[in-house]
């Protein structure tokens, strides 16, 4: 298999990956992203909590067997600042974010389909607008990582990070479980009500 093929392959198969994740865990659901962003519920923030804390695991054992290299890019503080606040008031606005919208759409919220376009007009408007922004936006870093500041090999900060990630977890599952987050019983089963309320869809009438 050539390696463009490979590359294909594995992107679709992380791509599956992904999307069960996403639909299992529910974080594309429009009612717990706004959840998130209201403090409500913090399902969508130990997933990618968990996520972090995996990805971290890979990459190193990635790294440390040579099959990537590691390229950091440059900080753009004032770039990062003005556009997470963006970013941030239009996942609370919409109920979305870049990588649950075709989810969305995919279990059929109409809605959805207009985050896409709004996303896809923003892309080009920021392919365009990008030679003045990167000269308004200054503030640009040095291309270097966490572990190149403590001097420890990329490989322990990935462990440590994944160790405080994990007792962050647990003291967050203790606080507050992910079924208390869902409106679940007991049992774990969620009746119609909380089921509804949890997945930020609109009960039908009786």
């Amino acid at each position: 298999m050539s390696s463009v093929a490979l590359a294909i392959a594995t992107g679709l198969l992380m791509g599956v990956v992904f999307g069960f994740a996403l639909e299992k865990s529910r974080v594309f659901e429009p009612g717990m992203i706004v959840g998130q962003m209201q403090l409500r519920n913090f399902i969508m923030i130990k997933v990618f909590l968990t996520a972090v804390a995996t990805g971290a695991l890979v990459l190193a054992a990635l790294h440390g067997f040579g099959y990537v290299k590691l390229v950091p890019k440059a900080a753009l503080y004032s770039a990062d600042i003005v556009g997470g606040l963006i970013l941030g008031a239009g996942i609370a606005l919409a109920g979305a974010c870049p990588g649950t919208t075709l989810a969305q759409i995919g279990v059929g919220y109409r809605d959805a389909i207009f985050t896409l376009v709004g996303g896809l007009c923003g892309a080009l408007a920021f392919a365009y607008g990008e030679p003045w922004f990167a000269k308004s936006l200054i503030g640009t870093g040095e291309k270097i990582i966490f572990t190149d500041l403590v001097g420890i090999p990329f490989w322990q900060g990935a462990i440590a990070l994944t160790i405080a990630i994990v007792i962050v977890l647990v003291l967050m599952e203790r606080a507050r479980s992910w079924r208390a987050d869902l409106g679940a019983d007991v049992d774990g089963n969620l009746d119609a009500n909380s089921a509804t309320k949890a997945h930020g869809r609109m009960a039908p009438a009786e």
